[in-house]
């Protein structure tokens, strides 16, 4: 009896030594990432082909960041996005803008085992994506900070495509 005890505090110890280690981990990666990026490219691939395309064009635009407070928001706008021709936007001008842009907010949550960040979004540009949790896959390399979805269709293309954004740390 005494002997299964033991063990029992034994396990309880070391499991609680894991969560601990775990929990060290993420905190670190979210020290690392806490700040604001910016977009440096939006690929997607195609599954099964492997054909790779820009998802916002050759130089899109954005910025994402993380916040010590556990928030998080996006900003990615097309490549030769057109100013309006007046001071204010046509209906046709304004719909293409809208078309050429992404932006959502929300909590945001890190599984360094897993190495991946799910965004818990409150609100999107066009509430398509609000009250969802997109899983991506990240890798941290300096100031360069890659995020990868997984394989799924593609929304402009109706495709299955597995989409790259890769960041760069704002001085």
């Amino acid at each position: 009896m005494q002997r299964a005890v033991l063990l029992v505090v034994v396990a309880v110890l070391g499991l609680a030594r894991h969560l601990s280690a775990q929990s060290d981990e993420a905190n670190s990666v979210q020290q690392a990432l806490l700040g604001t990026w910016r977009l440096l490219s939006y690929v997607r691939e195609e599954l099964p082909s492997g054909a790779k395309s820009d998802v916002m064009g050759a130089h899109p635009s954005g910025y994402i960041n993380y916040g010590s407070d556990g928030r998080m928001i996006v900003l990615i706008v097309g490549s030769d996005r057109k100013q309006p021709a007046g001071a204010v936007a046509t209906p046709d001008e304004a719909q293409a803008l809208i078309k050429s842009m992404l932006a959502y907010a929300g909590t945001y949550s890190i599984d360094s085992q897993a190495r991946t960040i799910t965004h818990h979004i409150d609100i999107s540009w066009d509430q398509s994506r609000a009250g969802t949790d997109p899983v991506r896959r990240y890798t941290l390399e300096g100031n360069r900070f890659t995020l990868t979805t997984d394989p799924s269709t593609d929304p402009a293309t109706g495709k299955k495509t597995v989409r790259t954004l890769t960041w760069e740390r704002l001085k």
